[in-house]
């Protein structure tokens, strides 16, 4: 597994080795930041672009005595020469406290290449951020697209394989675990456990940990659908139990720091206005939103729907639900000042779903790119000068321009 390169994120981080800029990557824990910022150490290494290399992994127990900035200062001065670049790596480095101010003396000595990755989004929030402000680029990191999915494990571009990706996700590990069902599920529920006890209830100091599982349930059962703290608030008031709105979106953007959610708002039709109130919510890793609910074919439109805006995430757009008085789009994806509109659906099998899903797109007056998404293994070319894709081929469509 250490062979394969996962490129999209290589091709992103490269032009700013030895730059005078701190790289971090972020993403939800074990979507591979760690295995990434090796593969970054031995180009490094291989290609001899630093003499001395740095690596602290603060989920190792050999590197727990480093609590504060000041042990990671002094631990990495100790194992730096004075007259040599060192390439420095910290992986996890939110267990340090105030590692911003270790981050700011090492980058204005000006002989270190700053490398490190955290899990959760506001590791670099309040006051200690401001020391490191334009001076680092973040790169995030997302659990196996499909194209890399097959990549890892070696599989045919197929029907067979895509279902499998549908039902188990991309978390990276699962190369290790040969897709036994009870093997796999296991796995991800303890890494869901891991997430929620590391990185939403010991940071946050969370009390309510059962309505926190609760909340994760919900939104796994209403993934794509328009929500609000408020509607969620209802409904556990008519379920019996007592949640403010408040509270609710509160543990809402605990689960998105995490990575674990991400959150979309509605925006209008042509991506400017954005709507405060109602939004979507989908899974980091569909996998993981399974390992939660269970996997349900009538499920397969949220699934669907899902798998797509992760693609669009890895692409790097900016996406938001396009919404327009009666109109719904699932995706308005903004990059580089173009819009991309698309629709996401099962099967295309009636004239009513054609209707609906290439209507709503013929509706939007812009010359910009269209599209329909289904999971119709013959997909036809274009209906109306709208775009058909199967959604096989739109994972390695969207992503051609990223790798």
């Amino acid at each position: 597994m250490n062979n394969i390169k996962r490129t999209i994120y290589l091709n992103r981080i490269v032009p700013y080795i030895n730059k005078n800029l701190i790289k971090i990557l972020i993403g939800q824990r074990r979507t591979g930041k760690s295995y990434i910022l090796k593969q970054v150490r031995n180009l490094i290494q291989d290609k001899n672009l630093s003499q001395n290399l740095v690596y602290i992994n603060k989920e190792d127990f050999e590197f727990d005595f480093i609590k504060d900035y000041k042990d990671l200062i002094q631990y990495v001065e100790s194992k730096s020469n004075k007259s040599e670049k060192t390439a420095l790596f910290i992986d996890e480095i939110q267990e340090i406290l105030n590692f911003e101010k270790a981050l700011i003396h090492f980058h204005t000595k000006e002989k270190y290449d700053i490398y490190c990755s955290g899990s959760n989004a506001r590791m670099l929030s309040g006051e200690l951020s401001t020391l490191i402000s334009g001076r680092y680029i973040e790169f995030k990191i997302y659990s196996l697209t499909f194209p890399e999915f097959i990549n890892f494990h070696n599989l045919e571009n197929d029907q067979e394989s895509f279902e499998t990706y549908m039902i188990y996700g991309g978390m990276p590990y699962l190369v290790n675990l040969n897709f036994e069902e009870e093997v796999v599920s296991n796995y991800l529920k303890n890494l869901f456990n891991t997430i929620l006890i590391k990185d939403v209830i010991t940071r946050h100091s969370i009390r309510n940990v059962s309505f926190l599982e609760n909340l994760t349930h919900f939104i796994a059962d209403n993934t794509g659908n328009i929500i609000s703290s408020k509607k969620i608030s209802d409904y556990l008031k008519f379920q019996r139990i007592n949640i403010s709105p408040t509270l609710v979106q509160d543990y809402l953007l605990f689960l998105n720091e995490a990575f674990f959610i991400i959150k979309v708002k509605r925006s209008d039709l042509q991506g400017k206005k954005i709507f405060e109130i109602y939004e979507k919510y989908y899974f980091n890793d569909i996998g993981m939103r399974n390992a939660i609910i269970g996997y349900k074919a009538t499920d397969i439109s949220k699934i669907l729907e899902n798998i797509v805006f992760n693609h669009l995430e890895v692409a790097g757009y900016n996406i938001t639900v396009g919404s327009d008085r009666n109109k719904e789009i699932d995706f308005v994806a903004q990059k580089n000042n173009e819009l991309l509109y698309i629709q996401v659906c099962y099967l295309l099998n009636k004239q009513s779903t054609i209707d609906r899903e290439f209507g709503n797109l013929q509706k939007i007056k812009n010359n910009y790119p269209k599209m329909v998404v289904s999971a119709d293994p013959n997909s036809k070319a274009s209906y109306n000068g709208i775009k058909h894709l199967n959604i096989k081929d739109f994972c390695f469509e969207i992503l051609e321009k990223s790798i």
